[in-house]
């Protein structure tokens, strides 16, 4: 393998690596921010932080769904220019990740209603509700 090619591989998997922080930092500010309304709720008694609440877990589980699909598209390219030879379908250093048709079945939505995103996100709002409706 050419030294330029392995340069190319590690751009590609910084790119990988740094929408995985990413990720991992939207989770955490989800649970920062809702924790943070439930304290204020904990403090008022007022109902309305409840449902306030669940407008910051959809605006993150939308966005954590968007670094993980870039995620996977750029896992996806790194995979093309690992198979690929000496054919040079893919032109050295472009981060261009419609790579391949394999690259279609990446789709957004499908990564929205991934197993890791709803069992992160869907159990904080499916919480929210239980408790706005048991604090009746």
């Amino acid at each position: 393998m050419s030294e330029e090619k392995i340069k190319y591989l590690e751009f590609i998997q910084n790119i990988v690596t740094r929408m995985n922080q990413n990720s991992f930092m939207i989770k955490g500010w989800t649970v920062a921010i809702v924790s943070a309304l439930l304290a204020i709720y904990a403090n008022k008694e007022n109902k309305l932080f409840i449902l306030i609440s669940i407008f910051p877990v959809l605006i993150f589980m939308f966005l954590d769904s968007y670094y993980l699909w870039q995620e996977r598209k750029f896992r996806h390219l790194y995979n093309k220019v690992l198979e690929e030879n000496e054919s040079k379908q893919i032109k050295l250093f472009s981060m261009n990740t419609n790579v391949g048709n394999e690259c279609c079945k990446i789709c957004y939505f499908k990564v929205l209603f991934s197993v890791t995103e709803l069992v992160f996100y869907f159990s904080i709002m499916l919480g929210l509700v239980a408790l706005y409706f048991l604090k009746g």
